[in-house]
């Protein structure tokens, strides 16, 4: 049976390689010949460790993770860390949080169940549609870290310059941007990403956080599979970690070297991105939201200023195989998320798609 799959411009959780989905269903009912599925499969066996221990290597590999920081796979995504990082990092009970979207935002609100939030800059006065400057904030003198959402999925915005934190630890959730270009890995002290977005399928959420900052006096109250010094002295095995989560990073790990590391995924990032922006500039239906300047590579929103026609678009998009463009609910209009397995091709069909649009939909 012919094998027909959509252009997914979902924000997550979103397409995987087809390479990686090939591979994994020729392993789903028999890993390697040890006659299970590795969903079914023990978290202490040696062969998820091997699984687990590649997967570690290949991230570092990719990542140039210099040496004295740890790589933590742990259960749930974001807002698992929203917490995880104010329970485990607040020492003095304070926090530095620049808002630049929703999910900085709901972060913020769930670090002030901890200790005093203070919100140093934030560009919700535009809609959230461009990055402040960062170069010279109010950083408390004894904020226990700076945190920023990297990559503003809903908003479609990216830092393209770390904000000064002073000498503060940053923690940045990079979610929707993790491996899609080479991150300083030394320049954080924790980047944490959920790996729905441009990793694997739902359900994990990846920590590299430097050893410094992993401490035994942490709150009280965390939960053990929140603590960060549990997780780190377990090897990511206190308890049983998303093993197939796991295993999918792992593929996609591997599936990123062999096509040419995390400089040659941002070279065809770039060039996927100018194709969409190159249009919807000089578009005369379609706008682009975001100020230049602060545009994403990954997730690009757009709108007609008309909210029917904005809907009959993604109707007839997803009829023509092109699916999940709708936006957030906080912004409307359109959203692609064209992360790194987006094919240059599916970029393209989406903008010849909008250009028929256009010639249809005249004013």
């Amino acid at each position: 049976m012919e094998m027909s799959r959509v252009y997914n411009f979902s924000a997550g959780p979103a397409m995987l390689p087809e390479e990686v989905l090939r591979e994994a269903a020729r392993d789903m009912l028999d890993y390697h010949g040890c006659g299970q599925s590795v969903m079914e499969m023990s978290h202490r066996s040696a062969e998820f460790k091997a699984i687990i221990e590649a997967a570690e290597q290949d991230l570092r590999d990719l990542l140039d993770v210099p040496a004295g920081y740890k790589v933590l796979f742990m259960q749930g995504g974001g807002n698992q860390q929203f917490a995880a990082v104010p329970l485990n990092l607040m020492k003095n009970g304070v926090a530095d949080y620049i808002v630049t979207g929703q999910w900085a935002k709901k972060a913020a609100k769930e670090a002030e169940k901890y200790g005093k939030v203070n919100i140093v800059a934030s560009s919700a006065d535009k809609t959230f549609s461009y990055i402040p400057d960062c170069s010279d904030l109010p950083i408390d003198e004894n904020a226990d870290y700076v945190y920023i959402c990297e990559n503003n999925t809903i908003y479609g915005t990216k830092y393209h310059t770390l904000p000064n934190t002073k000498g503060k630890p940053l923690v940045a959730d990079v979610s929707s941007c993790f491996l899609s270009e080479k991150h300083d890995v030394s320049k954080y002290g924790i980047l944490w990403g959920g790996v729905q977005k441009n990793v694997g399928p739902a359900g994990c959420a990846i920590v590299i956080i430097r050893e410094d900052l992993i401490r035994e006096d942490i709150n009280p109250m965390t939960p053990v599979i929140m603590n960060y010094k549990v997780t780190a002295d377990n090897a990511s095995l206190y308890n049983t970690p998303p093993c197939y989560v796991i295993y999918i990073c792992g593929l996609v790990f591997k599936w990123l070297k062999s096509m040419g590391g995390l400089d040659e995924m941002n070279r065809r990032n770039v060039e996927k991105a100018k194709i969409l922006y190159d249009y919807l500039d000089q578009s005369q239906l379609f706008k682009g939201t975001v100020e230049p300047a602060s545009r994403s590579l990954m997730n690009v929103p757009f709108v007609t200023g008309d909210k029917d026609l904005d809907a009959r678009f993604v109707k007839e998009a997803t009829a023509a195989g092109l699916v999940n463009l709708k936006g957030h609910r906080t912004v409307g209009g359109m959203r692609a998320s064209i992360y790194n397995a987006m094919p240059k091709k599916g970029v393209e069909a989406l903008v010849h798609f909008m250009e028929d649009f256009e010639k249809n939909n005249k004013r």
